[in-house]
């Protein structure tokens, strides 16, 4: 295996809502990204996902609503050739002060757990925040910031706080120009 990518979801993977993402029905997957984590997968990659879900907190939805949405976008990276290893979320409303909730990168070491990897310097973290790479550079991981999402708002922050991240237009333009430097 080549490695492992580990994706933020909304914003990266599906539309993202200031109102929050609260049924499988407002869960929409942004062009290019379901094929683009098949792609991945295809070069040799596994596939995680490190999600806040706040929302969980808030009370504005629960654990088998998530569930159901993780469900949805497994189901089509299946459909589409690909396989989604495991998806971590942290539901604490920002106030709990958790240790998974990024730019904590505990979800990050969750997955290192979970998957048996030895350490991530070799994966990556991809985001459309400045708490994503944050929590990615903190784990130890490659970053790469995709403009999708929240991205093209906090690009100018993100290259002055880690210049070595990657910016993409989005997760198809992250894949593929990783898949090209392992060319």
């Amino acid at each position: 295996m080549a490695g492992i990518v580990i994706l933020d979801r909304d914003g990266v993977i599906n539309r993202d809502s200031d109102a929050y993402i609260k049924s499988v029905a407002e869960w929409q997957p942004l062009p290019g990204a379901i094929e683009a984590i098949a792609r991945l997968g295809r070069a040799g990659f596994r596939v995680a996902i490190a999600t806040n879900q706040s929302g969980i907190g808030r009370g504005y939805y629960d654990h088998a609503t998530l569930a159901a949405i993780h469900r949805r976008l497994t189901d089509l990276v299946v459909e589409a050739g690909g396989l989604i290893s495991h998806v971590e979320y942290c539901p604490h409303h920002p106030d709990e002060g958790c240790v998974c909730r990024k730019p904590a990168p505990g979800m990050l070491f969750a997955i290192q757990h979970t998957l048996d990897l030895v350490d991530l310097r070799q994966s990556w973290m991809v985001g459309d925040s400045l708490r994503d790479i944050d929590a990615g550079a903190r784990a130890g991981c490659h970053t790469a910031l995709v403009r999708t999402g929240k991205g093209a708002s906090c690009e100018a922050t993100v290259r002055s706080t880690f210049p070595e991240a990657w910016v993409c237009d989005d997760l198809a333009d992250f894949v593929s120009r990783l898949t090209d430097s392992k060319s």
